[in-house]
C-alpha cells in the first residue's frame, strides 16, 4: 500500500492556514459580514438582511480585531462618521454585543426628541410623510405603517417609521454629545433601543465603532429553513440583493 507523501499533507495544511489568514485579514481590515436580527432599523434594514460593513471607514480600534483583542487603545487612522451613516458598533455597556443604528449626533451636538420630532442643535429636523411602509410576515400577511423621509443638515435623507408621537422615548431631555462620542437612533423610532435610553445604549465612544454598513449581499424573510431548498425562491428577497445601505 502506498504511503501518503508528507509533503502533500504539509501543502494542504499550509493552504488551509493561508486561507484562514487571508479571511481574517479581510474581516479585520476591509469588510466584515453582519446580519440583522431585529426590526429596530426598519424600513432601511429588515430582519433577515445580511450586509457587509467596511472596517476601514472610521479607522481601527481593538474592536476591529477578532474577539476585540485588547492590544491597543483608541483608534488608528481614525476618521469621523458623517451624520446619517448607518454604523455597527459594540454596545457601550458590555463592549461585546454588536449593534447597528444610524449616527445622528456628532461631538458637541445638542440632541433631543420633542413630541416625537427629532431636534438637532435646537432645530427641528424636517420630515415629510410618504406612502406607508408595507411590512410582510413570512405567512404573507401585510400591514401599512406610517413612513416619513427625514432630512439632516447637509442634505442626507433617509426613511423612518413613526407610529405614535407620545411613546416612551418621544420626549427626552437635551443630550449634549461629549467629545469622542456619538449619538445614534434606530430608523424604526418607536421600536428601537438606542442612544435615547441611557441604560440601553447611551453615547457611543469612538473606540466602539466597528464600521459603516455598505450594501446587502443576501436577504431572507424567514419563510424557509436552510434545508428547505424548494422554498428558497419564495424566501429570498431578490429585490434587496446588492442594495446599498442609505
Amino acid at each position: 500500500m502506498a504511503r501518503p507523501k508528507t509533503g502533500g499533507i504539509w501543502e494542504t495544511v499550509k493552504t488551509v492556514v493561508y486561507a484562514v489568514l487571508i479571511a481574517l485579514g479581510i474581516r479585520t481590515f476591509f469588510y466584515e459580514p453582519f446580519n440583522i436580527p431585529s426590526g429596530s432599523m426598519i424600513p432601511t434594514l429588515l430582519v433577515g438582511d445580511y450586509l457587509f460593513v467596511s472596517k476601514f471607514s472610521y479607522g481601527y480600534s481593538r474592536h476591529s480585531l477578532p474577539l476585540s483583542l485588547n492590544l491597543f487603545s483608541g483608534r488608528v487612522f481614525a476618521s469621523e462618521p458623517k451624520r446619517g451613516d448607518v454604523a455597527v458598533f459594540k454596545l457601550p455597556r458590555d463592549g461585546q454585543t454588536d449593534y447597528i443604528k444610524r449616527i445622528v449626533g456628532l461631538p458637541g451636538d445638542r440632541v433631543q426628541m420633542r413630541k416625537g420630532v427629532f431636534y438637532l442643535n435646537d432645530e427641528a429636523v424636517p420630515r415629510r410623510q410618504m406612502d406607508g411602509f408595507t411590512g410582510a410576515s413570512p405567512s404573507g400577511a401585510s400591514h401599512p405603517l406610517p413612513q416619513f423621509i427625514e432630512s439632516l443638515p447637509g442634505g442626507r435623507e433617509f426613511r423612518i417609521l413613526k407610529l405614535v408621537e407620545d411613546g416612551s422615548l418621544d420626549d427626552t431631555p437635551v443630550f449634549v454629545v461629549p467629545q469622542g462620542h456619538y449619538f445614534a437612533l434606530g430608523d424604526n423610532r418607536d421600536n428601537s433601543l438606542d442612544s435615547r435610553a441611557a441604560g440601553g445604549v447611551g453615547f457611543i465612544p469612538a473606540e466602539n465603532l466597528i464600521g459603516r454598513a455598505e450594501f446587502l449581499f443576501f436577504s431572507t424573510n424567514g419563510a424557509a429553513h436552510i434545508w428547505e431548498f424548494w422554498n428558497w425562491p419564495k424566501a429570498i428577497r431578490f429585490e434587496r440583493l446588492l442594495d446599498a445601505v442609505e
